[in-house]
């Protein structure tokens, strides 16, 4: 019930980071990339968040939670978890987008050819 916690605060780690960088620096690749991962952190933890709330897992009066008890738990095991499965997701997306970038043209490797 708590599990999109962890994510979203990933999220919120990230969105700070990219905020004080983009002050800095206007044309880094990186900062567009991880512009990527915040969106699908952010995504993914609205979308867990609405889904406990429709499940009456998460209530709007105190303590929020249906069942903190096991809320810490779930935010240290299936949360993280989660959080390290997007992040590895958008590392290997960010692996395929550089080598496709990197990679020469077609027309490139005729004309070395010759």
């Amino acid at each position: 019930m708590a599990c999109f916690i962890a994510p979203a605060t990933e999220a919120i780690v990230t969105t700070i980071v990219k905020k004080t960088t983009d002050k800095k620096e206007t044309h880094n690749p990186f900062i567009k990339r991880l512009n990527w991962l915040n969106n699908m952190l952010w995504g993914g933890s609205a979308l867990l968040a609405f889904e406990h709330i429709w499940h009456g897992e998460v209530v709007p009066w105190a303590p929020f939670l249906t069942n903190g008890v096991s809320a810490v738990q779930e935010m240290a095991t299936t949360g993280v978890a989660m959080a390290v499965a997007v992040t590895a997701v958008w590392a290997g997306v960010v692996a395929v987008t550089n080598s496709i970038v990197k990679r020469p043209i077609s027309g490139e490797l005729q004309g070395q050819a010759k």
